[in-house]
């Protein structure tokens, strides 16, 4: 059924407001919670993309709300929002006809680096403190990409990079296992629990609502 001009601005005015929070979380370092307000923002991407062409004459090259996605889901080896990506774009495929961009080719690219990222995330589990200047070596690949990915983990506050003899020594700052103090969204109160547990959103004990907690442990560089 065809959407009234009255819905479609409801579904820009919502898919604003998210990508406003999208974007704060960015800001702020909650890279999971950045990709959870873009990943909400999908479902009023269609009729904001209709309202926008339709009544402000816009072209899109491509969708901030999916580019936000596969910038970090890589990164966060996030790889069911990656799938839903995949169906969303299957569902509505006037989103990728109406953006001059391949979509799906990003997406493809998207998963062949979160493979990589797992490979050597994986490789840091089992080699702590492993040299950042012999990841080719050890890896295969392309030393850039490997470099740059754990500079953006850094970045993240998933990884230290500790100075050492003109290259640096990569460790994973903290373990799935790790007991953390974590807020709730919602009611601000504060729990402990494994940093595993805090991943996905989840029940808070307290207010009852649903929400992706803030985990408040924080990585100091070495």
């Amino acid at each position: 059924m065809a959407m009234k001009k009255a819905e479609m601005e409801e579904h820009r005015r919502s898919y604003l407001r998210l990508m406003s929070q999208a974007r704060e979380a960015e800001g702020e370092g909650l890279y999971r919670k950045a990709v959870q307000c873009a990943l909400e923002a999908w479902d009023y991407i269609d009729g904001m993309m209709q309202f926008e062409r339709r009544y402000r004459n816009v072209e899109f090259d491509s969708i901030p709300a999916i580019d936000l996605v596969l910038k970090y889901a890589p990164l966060l080896l996030d790889f069911e929002t990656l799938d839903t990506l995949e169906n969303l774009l299957k569902a509505k495929r006037r989103i990728e006809r109406n953006t001059s961009e391949n979509l799906a080719d990003r997406l493809s690219a998207a998963r062949e680096r979160m493979w990589k990222d797992h490979r050597l995330w994986d490789h840091l589990e089992r080699n702590p403190n492993a040299r950042q200047d012999q990841l080719r070596t050890c890896l295969g690949g392309d030393q850039d990409e490997w470099r740059a990915t754990a500079e953006a983990w850094h970045k993240m506050g998933l990884v230290t990079r500790t100075p050492d003899g003109g290259s640096y020594r990569l460790a994973i700052c903290t373990r799935l296992g790790e007991m953390v103090p974590a807020k709730c969204p919602s009611c601000g109160n504060t729990f402990e629990g494994s940093k595993a547990l805090f991943l996905e959103p989840m029940d808070c004990p307290k207010c009852k609502r649903t929400g992706l907690f803030v985990v408040l442990a924080a990585c100091a560089d070495s």
